[in-house]
């Protein structure tokens, strides 16, 4: 099982109060970059929203830097460590936008992106973009497919039920011949999703319990990726015999990254975090 971090300062997860991250600038994202990277640590996130209802940041969350610059950013700084969106929401970008910025941005870091990408479920946002709303998962999967013939290709074509382009030049698309496609969600459907059309699942709100059941339900590609948060925030400082049996538990239940949040009061003592995670279990998953 690899190891990747949910970057602290550019999301404020589930609502949960910021300490030392609500003033904490651009300098210490690259400092928690830099460390994570020379530890071996499989990738670091950014999530995507554009403008939330107040009566929606309780329980999402108010802060999402934008993954495009944050990214540009930690590539400049980094040269191992990939950079997945979890989750860009696919209804909110014509497919080939997301190729052309995210295809530069696999340049600029040398072909370390992960698309993390769903469906979405926020109306609101929704509507404040224009962007059609009920049949979401139909755009989605259609958006999906022509990403795949989109991403390699300077001149690429698809044909599909919401999406048809060709007769066009996209420079740069992606670096790597194969970017990686993540789903997140939070149903089985977005499992079925990922299964069927990309590379991986990195689901969200559910249970490792839960995600092992659901996964008995499907056959499984040869490489694919299960992506998935502990029930709660790591204390390897702490309680490391404690990690430690997360980390079987979520390995046993068929996760193949564990993504890890940490209990941190600083930066300082985030640092400690994933210093003391890589002492645990090697990120890259080779022991």
């Amino acid at each position: 099982m690899k190891l990747g971090i949910a970057t602290p300062v550019v999301t404020n997860v589930g609502g949960t109060p910021l300490t030392w991250e609500k003033d904490a600038s651009i300098e210490d994202i690259g400092r928690v970059a830099e460390t994570a990277d020379r530890l071996g640590y499989h990738h670091m996130t950014c999530s995507e929203h554009i403008g939330l209802p107040s009566t929606e940041t309780a329980r999402r969350g108010a802060r999402y830097w934008d993954p495009l610059a944050t990214f540009g950013y930690a590539a400049a700084r980094t040269k191992q460590i990939r950079f997945a969106t979890m989750t860009l929401v696919l209804g909110y970008h014509h497919p080939l936008a997301i190729v052309k910025r995210y295809g530069t941005l696999d340049h600029v870091s040398g072909g370390r992106v992960i698309l993390g990408l769903g469906v979405g479920s926020l109306k609101e946002e929704f509507d404040l973009l224009g962007a059609p709303f009920e049949d979401r998962g139909a755009r989605g999967d259609d958006a999906l497919r022509a990403l795949r013939a989109a991403l390699p290709s300077n001149e690429p074509t698809y044909d599909g039920e919401f999406y048809s382009f060709g007769g066009l030049t996209v420079d740069p698309c992606a670096l790597q011949p194969h970017l990686p496609i993540w789903i997140g969600g939070r149903t089985k459907r977005s499992l079925r999703r990922a299964v069927t059309l990309a590379d991986g699942w990195c689901p969200y709100y559910v249970s490792i319990d839960t995600a092992a059941e659901w996964l008995q339900g499907f056959e499984v590609p040869d490489g694919f990726e299960v992506v998935m948060p502990a029930d709660k925030p790591l204390d390897p400082v702490g309680e490391p015999e404690a990690t430690k049996e997360t980390l079987e538990t979520m390995a046993e239940g068929g996760t193949t990254t564990l993504s890890a949040r940490f209990i941190h009061r600083s930066l300082e003592h985030y640092l400690e975090q994933i210093h003391a995670l890589a002492e645990l279990h090697d990120p890259s998953g080779a022991q």
